[in-house]
């Protein structure tokens, strides 16, 4: 185990916000999900985005700003608390009480209009801080055969 002393503090700051969707937390049905994901205009000009509008979905880093502190979770655990499931680590799950409560979603990207991407299927809520946005390329899709376990299916079948 790594000792405190050999990481360094990591400080983001947001590029912009998650405007309209959903504003509850919700963990399924993300699919019909729109949204416009806005660029803060003090750190960024319509450049920023030139070119985006060539790609079909976008990868969109968030910080789960709802979760408080005393709700992360660091060990294992039932995935959304259904016994049904096995106990697993927070690193073999995706949920939102993580260690930095960072999120990571593909969704499609729609119009790109100034410092606004409307979205359809980002699984994040009105007003979620968003950290990066990048373009996806199925190059950096997996390489090869995917697996996962079971539970794992059954969690998504309803998610999107």
């Amino acid at each position: 185990m790594l000792e405190d002393s050999t990481l360094a503090e990591v400080v983001s700051r947001p590029i912009g916000r998650v405007i309209g969707g959903r504003d509850t937390v919700v963990d399924d049905d993300w699919g019909g999900v729109r949204a416009v994901v806005r660029l803060d205009e003090a750190q960024f000009g319509p450049d920023a985005l030139a070119g985006l509008d060539a790609f079909s979905h976008l990868e969109v880093v968030y910080h789960f700003d709802r979760v408080p502190v005393e709700k992360i979770e660091t060990g294992a655990r039932h995935p959304r608390g259904n016994t049904d499931w096995p106990q697993v680590g927070i690193f073999a799950q995706r949920g939102k009480n993580r260690p930095n409560r960072l999120g990571v979603s593909r969704c499609r990207l729609l119009s790109v209009d100034g410092l606004d991407l409307h979205v359809q299927g980002l699984d994040a809520v009105d007003g979620t801080p968003v950290l990066d946005i990048k373009p996806y390329m199925a190059e950096f899709g997996p390489q090869g055969t995917t697996s996962q376990p079971g539970w794992a299916t059954d969690i998504m079948r309803r998610y999107y």
